[in-house]
């Protein structure tokens, strides 16, 4: 994601990140190689007398004997918790599901930006660590130079992101004004971010990608100064739509994501006899929308976003970015809500997944702490909610946890991201209390590119902060593809979060990685894309467990 789309930085022109032209296939199943309970939570409100740690709501589902598989894995893993080389493999090797809450711009690795900004003979502000198109005049340095000079190399590299950032120094600040110091690199290659990322998702074990981008940029920001605003939402939903301008837009942005395709394909190697990993992984594509933007540009990629999600099956959702704590998110916030709500009703099959409780005492005003989830969740129809930080300061609270649990609404966990902008982690989280009230939980990376981390450091940091098993970890990377917004029936029955994760009667008695599907199966795998994906993960858990067979 770029200055434009999640920070409080000068706009920049973003074409849409897109997604692979291999968008949803799989590798054939017969080309690839099975709960846990949710541990008591602490409270993460400081200020709470009544705690989440004696709570009965939310209660687990029903408990079922460890696998001699899991059981073996978890014993080796407990044996190995002051070993960090042994804890480094084991986590990258560990199947860890899809990756939801990624931003692709925030994604890439600094060094990479900085070899693209050098490659485009870009410019390096001195003064700010900006880089600026050329020529480079005064003020400003090569970013070529950074191949040869290390010191200006690793100025850079502190700049655009979180590497060295002192304990105490203002994480949050320095986080967003990362984007607008590398915005000039990322709108230019879209494809080229996308086959990095693609493939470090692969690398680290994962199955399915989805990632937020801000389509036709530009054309939304025109179209939402023609029509301009109105209180009444269905009368600009009116004045959107005649003369097939929503339409247009709708062209343009799928225009771009053809174009981004393309360099994706090119830089990936996807039509060659070399393709690089990321080719075969699926990915789908969460349309933004920058929330502290006027508010007819709001509504505007808003209904972008759906609409699209409805057109073309490569977009699924829309999120809003930026920060939650700016001026105009803050003002409006009920707004946009409402916003979502009436849009929900035009484009009922469009997902929605909200960036919500992104926010800290000492941030934002109490009164601010105080209903951001909730109206996400029972306003804007949230089908998952990205960060929720500040759950335990919202009023009835522990109300907001039991409709997510009952709803069966993920909240997106980027634990790295939160310690790093907010400064919680810890017993300070509420990672325990939403898996204590039964809220499905997906760790997620947010922006891993600008904190220097990836998937296997945030199960890794996720373990060791709350003393999670093997088999809690296993539900973590089954829950980010339970909850993904990939199309068709799962693989899971029910309520896995409340009930266990139990296969469905297509698929009861199978054994992934182990055994080929049955006939009923089969149909189920062939049918639907989330299945398909589910199973390709359980035959990588076998494949996993079998390595901590005794003599292996």
């Amino acid at each position: 994601m770029t200055a434009e789309h999640h920070r409080p930085t000068r706009p920049r022109r973003l074409p849409l990140l897109a997604g692979l032209g291999a968008l949803g296939l799989l590798p054939l199943l017969s080309a690839l190689p099975a709960s846990a309970q949710p541990a008591e939570a602490r409270t993460t409100d400081r200020t709470a007398t009544t705690s989440a740690r004696t709570a009965s709501v939310g209660a687990p589902g029903p408990a079922r004997p460890a696998t001699p598989g899991e059981a073996r894995t978890d014993l080796y893993l407990r044996t190995i918790r002051e070993n960090p080389r042994a804890l480094r493999e084991f986590f990258e090797r560990l199947p860890k599901g899809g990756e939801l809450h990624n931003h692709l711009s925030g994604a890439v690795r600094t060094e990479y930006l900085i070899e693209l900004a050098a490659e485009d003979g870009l410019c390096i502000d001195t003064a700010t660590t900006t880089a600026v198109p050329p020529p480079c005049g005064p003020g400003t340095r090569p970013a070529a130079d950074a191949r040869t000079d290390r010191a200006f190399h690793d100025t850079i590299l502190r700049a655009w992101s979180m590497q060295d950032f002192p304990a105490d120094g203002n994480g949050h600040d320095h986080f967003f004004a990362t984007f607008g110091k590398f915005g000039e690199v990322t709108w230019r290659h879209p494809g080229k971010l996308l086959a990095q990322v693609a493939d470090d998702v692969v690398r680290h074990n994962q199955f399915y990608l989805e990632t937020m981008a801000t389509p036709a940029s530009e054309g939304a920001k025109r179209l939402a100064a023609e029509v301009g605003w109105n209180d009444d939402l269905a009368a600009l939903h009116r004045a959107l739509t005649a003369d097939g301008r929503l339409d247009k837009l709708v062209a343009e942005a799928r225009k771009e994501a053809d174009s981004a395709t393309a360099e994706f394909r090119a830089e990936a190697r996807c039509d060659t006899d070399r393709p690089r990993p990321g080719c075969a992984l699926p990915v789908r594509w969460i349309s933004q929308v920058s929330r502290n933007s006027v508010r007819e540009r709001v509504f505007v990629q808003m209904a972008l976003a759906m609409r699209l999600a409805e057109r073309d099956p490569r977009f699924v959702a829309v999120n809003l970015v930026q920060p939650e704590d700016g001026e105009t998110s803050l003002r409006d916030y009920r707004l946009h809500m409402r916003m979502l709500a009436f849009l929900r009703d035009q484009y009922p099959d469009a997902h929605v997944t909200l960036h919500a409780g992104e926010l800290w005492p000492g941030l934002v005003k109490p009164e601010d702490l105080r209903f951001h989830i909730k109206e996400a969740v029972e306003v804007a129809g949230a089908e998952r909610v990205g960060h929720g930080v500040d759950l335990v300061h919202e009023d009835d609270w522990q109300g907001t946890a039991r409709t997510m649990a009952a709803r069966e609404v993920a909240v997106e966990v980027p634990l790295t991201s939160n310690a790093q902008i907010l400064g919680v982690k810890g017993a300070d989280h509420p990672f325990q209390t939403y898996r204590a009230y039964g809220v499905p939980v997906v760790l997620a990376t947010d922006d891993p590119g600008v904190s220097r981390i990836d998937i296997s450091h945030e199960y890794r940091y996720a373990a060791q902060s709350y003393g999670l098993s093997y088999r809690q970890l296993k539900d973590l990377a089954r829950a980010s593809l339970e909850y993904a917004f990939l199309p068709g029936d799962s693989l899971w029955r029910g309520n896995p979060t409340a009930q266990g994760y139990r296969p469905v009667d297509a698929c009861r008695g199978e054994r992934p990685g182990t055994a080929g599907p049955g006939r009923a199966c089969r149909q189920l795998l062939d049918s639907s894309p989330k299945a398909a994906v589910q199973w390709r993960q359980e035959a990588a858990f076998a494949a996993f467990e079998a390595d901590f067979r005794p003599g292996r």
